[in-house]
């Protein structure tokens, strides 16, 4: 009874939604300065803002009464499978790939979206005909989860409105801390002891905190390719944090990347190989749709990467990487972050 309400709108009752975007699907949606947002407003009636900084990922609100939030949904859900038809014009690809939208919940109602036993997940999945997975772990630094569905755009509209009726029926407990997207961190370079950021083509000293760290990490233990599940800075700094794993993690560890950059670095050392095992369920994840992020990964790091065919029988894949010691630990520490 209440959902047939909420689709025929008669419920006035206001609800936020958070979607979760990448900055090049954003851009899509605001050229023409914003004319396709400003549309979806007028509209939909709903209050649609995007948030702004230096960001690789926004965070699109979507404000309203649940009807307007449904329309806004709509031309969302149909502006994106445009999106995808005009790119397919261009690509070989054959089978149209579904709209995929991201939804960022927080964590207190996903256990009334999964329901008992994975009952309402799967009863959403089942009505709907979309697709519909709740992340297992919270998004960096706040207690939301990404809720990815995927499907046609009615697929997609129907399941919004079945989300917003357990939204409703399970408002969250306690306080929410929303996530936020991180600016794109700048790559830190180090040379003769002194510390640099990427600017352009020049490298700018980096302030002298990261300096000082440096040099206390060049005190520790040599340089030693990353543990498969440790991203984080090599020598982990134990003797100077008194034996503690240090909290100081910087944004990449791989630290003498670029030697033709930076004045003062040594010889590249001779190159070494690495092999991995990563579970079959996660592979697709590292090598992307057509190889782009497997890609990104060779590229960034400077290492070779090859991932084996899948063996029968086995649920392992094996990634072998080749590189210098740094190439290799950039690497691993991409394909952990993936």
């Amino acid at each position: 009874e209440m959902e047939s309400k909420v689709s025929e709108g008669g419920l006035n009752v206001t609800l936020t939604i958070r979607l979760l975007m990448h900055g090049k699907v954003r851009g899509s949606h605001s050229r023409g300065k914003g004319e396709t947002v400003k549309k979806m407003r007028e509209e939909s009636g709903a209050r649609i803002n995007i948030s702004e900084g230096n960001c690789p990922e926004r965070i699109v609100t979507i404000t309203g009464p649940t009807d307007a939030i449904f329309k806004a949904f709509a031309m969302i859900a149909y502006k994106f499978e445009e999106d995808i038809t005009n790119s397919m014009s261009n690509s070989t690809a054959t089978s149209k790939p579904p709209v995929t939208l991201r939804l960022v919940v927080p964590a207190s109602q996903c256990g009334s979206l999964i329901g008992k036993g994975g009952s309402k997940i799967k009863e959403i999945r089942e009505s709907t005909g979309a697709q519909v997975q709740v992340a297992g772990d919270m998004l960096p630094n706040s207690t939301e989860r990404a809720v990815t569905i995927s499907g046609t755009p009615d697929a997609i509209i129907q399941c919004v409105k079945q989300i917003c009726v357990v939204m409703l029926e399970s408002p969250p407990k306690g306080a929410t801390i929303p996530y936020r997207p991180k600016p794109a961190s700048t790559p830190v370079i180090f040379a003769g002891g002194q510390a640099y950021t990427i600017q352009g083509q020049y490298a700018i000293p980096h302030p002298d905190q990261l300096t000082k760290l440096h040099q206390l990490a060049m005190q520790q233990t040599p340089f030693t390719p990353l543990g498969q599940t440790t991203p984080a800075f090599p020598g982990t700094l134990d003797s100077v944090a008194g034996k503690q794993r240090s909290s100081i993690a910087l944004p990449l560890p791989a630290l003498t990347m670029f030697p033709c950059i930076c004045p003062g670095l040594d010889a590249s050392p001779p190159a070494s190989t690495h092999e991995l095992t990563i579970p079959n369920d996660l592979i697709g994840c590292i090598i992307g749709r057509q190889g782009t992020k497997i890609n990104e990964i060779r590229q960034m790091s400077g290492a070779q990467i090859k991932i084996a065919s899948a063996t029968e029988g086995s649920s392992e894949r094996q990634i072998t990487i080749t590189g210098t010691p740094a190439n290799i630990s950039l690497a691993q520490y991409l394909i952990n972050a993936r």
